[in-house]
């Protein structure tokens, strides 16, 4: 790394993911170790709030047009921007030859989908923006971090580490549990019995893969049922120690803490099925 603390820039920092990643890097502990952290926004600085309020940050405001420029001092580049940015993702990864960025944090975040054998059109479309990275800016860092299943808002939190040393790829995860197991700590956190049913796997899959499709929702039980969301070393592999050695860093959420914070209902203001 060029600077013993470099500088950061998260693209989306205003969007839902973004914001908690934002929110982060402010926090205290990881604040300090960047010289400057660069929140990158298409909206105006005014409309950007929320955020640590005692953290100094940098807002720059960016269009498909001066991403180079708006990018002038990053060595590190997170990128959150969500499904919908597909076309300026693309424009943000073309622009990274005329930058100094040194590593870059693709818009994954979610589960690893390299591992299927179907096609999704929102996954695909993070495979092609990942190939493209490999052909464009070879000499820069591609760290990809698979988090699973989001059930709940948490802080994602991220450190730093010389290009050399930032592994390629990363599965963390507060908790890896069973449908079985979740019905199990829920029901004992207050939402008293609840009853698993099961169908068939194959069959489950077959139909939802015959016809591609942008939401996940689906495709992401048939997942869990494979074990290709089992962010242990059992399954696909556990990286949360090197992340957070021996949770020094901070604690992570567990189904038992989610339940217990929840009352065993954490969708408890969801209506299902959805109207």
């Amino acid at each position: 790394m060029s600077a013993s603390r470099p500088v950061v820039a998260i693209a989306g920092a205003t969007g839902h993911l973004g914001r908690h990643v934002a929110s982060a890097f402010l926090s205290p502990f990881f604040r300090s170790k960047f010289s400057d952290i660069i929140l990158l926004s298409r909206k105006d600085a005014s409309s950007i709030a929320g955020f640590e309020s005692n953290a100094e940050y940098t807002v720059r405001k960016y269009d498909e047009d001066n991403i180079s420029k708006a990018l002038q001092g990053v060595q590190v580049l997170v990128n959150t921007v969500g499904p919908a940015g597909h076309s300026f993702k693309e424009k943000l990864l073309q622009a990274l030859p005329q930058t100094d960025v040194e590593i870059y944090f693709p818009s994954e975040f979610g589960v690893d989908h390299y591992v299927h054998d179907f096609a999704h059109l929102e996954w695909d479309e993070k495979k092609k923006h990942f190939a493209l990275a490999q052909k464009i800016i070879p000499n820069v860092k591609v760290c990809r971090l698979f988090c699973g299943l989001f059930l709940e808002d948490n802080r994602c939190c991220a450190g730093h580490s010389a290009p050399d040393l930032a592994p390629s790829t990363l599965h963390v995860g507060g908790d890896t549990r069973s449908i079985s197991e979740i019905a199990s700590i829920m029901g004992d956190a207050g939402a008293g019995q609840i009853e698993v049913t099961e169908i068939p796997l194959d069959e489950y899959k077959k139909e939802k893969t015959a016809t591609p499709s942008w939401d996940p929702a689906g495709y992401l039980r048939f997942l869990m049922g494979e074990d290709k969301i089992d962010h242990t070393d059992g399954g696909l592999g556990g990286d949360n120690e090197l992340v957070n050695p021996q949770q020094l860093l901070w604690k992570w959420t567990t189904l038992a803490d989610l339940a217990e914070h929840a009352g065993g209902r954490p969708w408890n203001d969801y209506v299902w099925p959805p109207q």
